[in-house]
Parts: structure tokens; C-alpha cells; sequence
């Protein structure tokens, strides 16, 4: 272990514990290893639902800023005030 990482004891069901075995060997990968992938993955689909809330949030928030305004509108307004 580097100095960067940490140990962390987790308890696991018989079964759950033979599957993620299995799938370690069948990866050519130790038990570790398999489950940092596991965790990487899923932390990166949490990540990108997390900005993609952040981004529909802010997205909705421009929406109304200037009301019912439009290019047809602030044309016809522009050409009032010259005529």
C-alpha cells in the first residue's frame, strides 16, 4: 500500500463475498481491485447525475429573465420609437 491509500474494513455477505471472488478470478484481478472498479464506475454515474441536475437547475433559472420578450417584440418596440 502507498502512503495515499486507506484501509477500510467492510463486511460482506458469504455470497455477495464468493461472487465478488469469482468475478476476480474470472478478470485475472485481485478482490480489491475489482471493487475499485465497481466503486469508480458507480461514483462517476452519481457525478454526472449530480451536474446534470446542477446544469437543469441553473438551465430552468434563465428561463422568464426577461419575460414574454421576443425578436418580433423588441423589433416592433425599436421601430415605434422611430416612426
Amino acid at each position: 500500500m502507498s502512503s495515499n491509500d486507506i484501509r477500510k474494513n467492510f463486511v460482506f455477505k458469504k455470497e455477495v463475498a464468493q461472487h465478488l471472488e469469482e468475478i476476480a478470478k474470472r478478470e485475472g484481478k485481485s478482490m480489491t481491485k475489482v471493487m475499485e472498479e465497481l466503486v469508480e464506475k458507480k461514483y462517476s454515474e452519481v457525478s454526472k447525475e449530480d451536474k446534470l441536475k446542477a446544469f437543469y437547475s441553473f438551465a430552468g433559472s434563465g428561463t422568464g429573465l426577461f419575460g414574454d420578450l421576443t425578436i418580433q417584440k423588441i423589433k416592433a418596440s425599436m421601430n415605434e420609437k422611430y416612426v
